[in-house]
């Protein structure tokens, strides 16, 4: 049982780091790709059928 002292707060600090980390990347904008797939598949620039 006093395991559990240990590994619930070490539990939700780790928690805390990874929602901290995931919140600074969505505010510094690294998931915006207004060039991405939405547009990408839509252009035949990019072609993945092998030529037969």
């Amino acid at each position: 049982m006093n395991v559990l002292f240990f590994l619930i707060p070490i539990s939700l600090l780790l928690g805390g780091v990874g929602l901290v980390a995931f919140l600074y990347t969505v505010r510094s904008n690294q998931y915006d790709d207004p060039e991405g797939d939405a547009n990408r598949i839509l252009s035949g620039q990019y072609d993945d059928k092998p030529r037969s």
